[in-house]
């Protein structure tokens, strides 16, 4: 049990700085739904940019974090000349990514429907090369254990783009009309113009992330450039299948949103367009951010830790038990928040976004999926054969895909919602029976299916539970959470225990 609580100890501080940072970040989807800061088709602008620039990021990395730490492991190789080497190989083609962006923004701009608005094309261009730059420095704090500066600097970057958000979206504004403010009125003359509206959520977002370039500033004053053909060689090898992946991944987070824009049918929400129906879900999306900084938070921690474990002769076992308490964890987080929805949905402002409440617990059981499957993808990372997360990530894609285009004219955003957790699923399907011929886990699958069905029936009693008082509802919903709780404890106090 020793590993579990060194892994949950580093878990713990990713995921405080990761909740801390996001409970900030919050503060821009209750800013960016207020109706007087953004309309609901613009929320699906943003929304729609920032989910093809996740697509983009994929090919801006294209693997090299994770071929970081396969080498970086390596006992054969230095880990400080795999950091330059990794970086050197992040920064000569981050450049050629963002000239090719750069020089194309007009005709980009112009495909997408933003013409005239090249400079949203633009500043993507340099936040997504900043992004990869730092990649390296912030892989090597975790190689080297170093979790409180990774979680400060990653809350830092936060808290100054939710700050910038707030100024140019609402302190400017306020001070130039004379409402609040008045005294940075000058000041918000001279820096805001109100004609370049949304670029101010990305500008901020460049500015936020330019600042990490000194906060990383020890890390990368330790690079050198360092490209040796030899080893570039065997590293790109490793990582390129991550592109397939990642493309795989991105497209299950792109394709929903560019689906619903134009494949809902005009008229499906009245009153709706389909850009209002892609903000909806995008916002209630945003609700099922907790599982997802779980996962994010236990991704942070637990990928130096499988290729550290790897060559152990009990590592399977290690696996297992690892995979069938981080399952219990998130399916708990998963109930919790899906039976405090009455009052949790508040956080979006606008009622209107709140017409979509309903898919969030579909949404977090898909994540709880998600996570399931970082798990389960260890052993083609330990194994080198990423070309069957390549082959498995398209797989996903094609299912997300498939059940868009069958469900949304049927369902709507609730059958975007549904193809995502059916996506997951598949993809943790597929990779289990695949990994049992290469790297078999004894996996406790039974015990984790009995949880996920016990937490999903729990949650729905929680979701329709309504008795006209709000304290009494409160009690009954958390009740079910105690519920769970306890069932999980009985059944395994004597590990957590450390007991035979």
């Amino acid at each position: 049990m020793q590993f579990l609580k060194k892994l949950g100890s580093d878990t713990a501080l990713y995921g405080l700085s990761s909740v801390l940072g996001r409970m900030v970040n919050f503060l821009l989807v209750f800013l960016h739904t207020q109706p007087t800061v953004m309309a609901l088709g613009d929320y699906g602008t943003v929304s729609e940019l920032y989910a093809n620039a996740a697509l983009l990021n994929i090919f801006y990395l294209y693997g090299m974090e994770t071929a970081f730490f396969r080498f970086a492991a390596d006992k054969k190789y230095n880990p400080l000349a795999i950091f330059r080497l990794s970086t050197s190989s992040l920064l000569l083609t981050s450049f050629l990514l963002s000239a090719v962006l750069w020089i194309l923004a007009e005709p980009l701009s112009m495909l997408m429907g933003y013409e005239g608005k090249a400079y949203f094309i633009q500043i993507f261009a340099l936040i997504l090369a900043i992004d990869a730059i730092a990649a390296i420095p912030f892989a090597y704090l975790r190689l080297q254990g170093r979790s409180l500066k990774f979680a400060l600097v990653k809350l830092a970057n936060i808290c100054i783009n939710v700050f910038l958000n707030i100024f140019f979206l609402y302190i400017c504004p306020k001070a130039i009309a004379g409402d609040l403010f008045g005294f940075l009125a000058p000041v918000a003359e001279l820096i805001y113009n109100p004609e370049i509206g949304l670029a101010y959520v990305f500008i901020a977002n460049l500015v936020a992330n330019f600042m990490l370039l000194p906060m990383l500033w020890n890390e990368l004053r330790q690079f050198r450039f360092h490209l040796p053909a030899g080893l570039w060689k065997k590293m790109l090898l490793y990582a390129y299948p991550m592109i397939f992946t990642g493309v795989a991944f991105a497209i299950n987070e792109v394709a929903d949103r560019n689906l619903l824009k134009y494949w809902l049918p005009e008229g499906f929400y009245p009153g709706r367009s389909s850009l209002d129906a892609v903000g909806i879900y995008s916002a209630c999306y945003k609700l099922s951010i907790f599982i997802t900084l779980g996962v994010q938070a236990f991704k942070y921690a637990v990928e130096p830790f499988f290729f550290s474990k790897a060559q152990d002769k009990d590592s399977p076992e290690t696996f297992a038990l690892l995979f069938k308490y981080f399952s219990i964890i998130c399916l708990l987080v998963f109930l919790g928040i899906s039976v405090n929805l009455n009052w949790l949905q508040y956080i979006l402002r606008g009622e209107g976004y709140r017409e979509g409440i309903h898919i969030v617990p579909i949404l977090l059981l898909a994540n709880v999926a998600l996570g399931m499957y970082y798990n389960l993808a260890v052993w083609f990372k330990v194994t080198d054969k990423t070309h069957y997360g390549a082959f498995i990530g398209l797989l996903g894609a094609a299912v997300t895909i498939t059940m868009n285009l069958i469900l949304i004219p049927f369902l709507g955003y609730t059958g975007s919602a549904i193809a995502t957790l059916l996506c997951y699923t598949t993809m943790c399907a597929v990779c289990y029976f695949t990994g049992k011929k290469f790297y078999p886990i004894p996996y406790p699958w039974m015990a984790v299916i009995v949880y996920g069905v016990f937490a999903s029936l729990l949650a729905a009693v929680g979701f329709y539970l309504h008795t006209d008082n709000f304290y009494i509802d409160f009690v009954l919903r958390n009740a079910l959470i105690v519920l769970f709780v306890g069932v999980a404890w009985s059944r395994e106090r004597k590990v957590f225990l450390g007991k035979p």
